[in-house]
């Protein structure tokens, strides 16, 4: 697969280099793979949000079909 050119040097992936892809239905996430990849980086994000039950608590706030 081929990315852009901005997206491979500000990922430093223009020597090469390894990313995760999660496909979200109707989209790609593409991660590059180094820090731990796409599972580690989303931990971090859901320990900054204050933790899965706050995002969760969040999400049926917003939409009470979620709850």
């Amino acid at each position: 697969m081929a990315l852009p050119a901005e997206a491979r040097h500000r990922w430093r992936l223009a020597e090469g280099g390894t990313v995760e892809i999660a496909d979200l239905g109707d989209a790609l996430l593409i991660v590059p793979a180094a820090d731990g990849g796409l599972r580690s980086r989303l931990a971090e994000a859901i320990a900054e949000s204050g933790g899965y039950s706050e995002l969760a608590a969040d999400a049926a706030r917003q939409d009470a079909d979620l709850a």
